[in-house]
């Protein structure tokens, strides 16, 4: 059984584990797909956000300033190839 390998990303603060126990090269395109489209939306820029990819499954964690931006990076995960479950457990905190 292999440990969860992290990636940190410095410009956004996001922080990508992989938690395959078996790492098959699928799953590296997806955490790569995930990656960038969270770092491209201006709506989530310079959040500490994290997540984690698991066979299709995408667990979002992190802190955001609105249930915009919270819905935002959910809907940014959606569409993309691999992406078979969204688990949104980013909170809000209104500073």
């Amino acid at each position: 059984m292999k440990n969860p390998a992290s990636c940190d990303h410095q410009e956004l603060g996001l922080t990508m584990i992989d938690v395959s126990l078996d790492h098959c090269a699928t799953e590296t395109p997806l955490n790569d797909r995930v990656l960038t489209a969270l770092e491209r939306n201006p709506y989530l820029a310079r959040r500490n956000l994290r997540f984690e990819t698991h066979q299709g499954r995408v667990t979002l964690r992190g802190v955001v300033a609105s249930y915009y931006q919270k819905q935002m990076a959910q809907e940014t995960l959606r569409h993309i190839d691999g992406v078979a479950e969204i688990s949104n457990e980013l909170e809000v905190c209104w500073s």
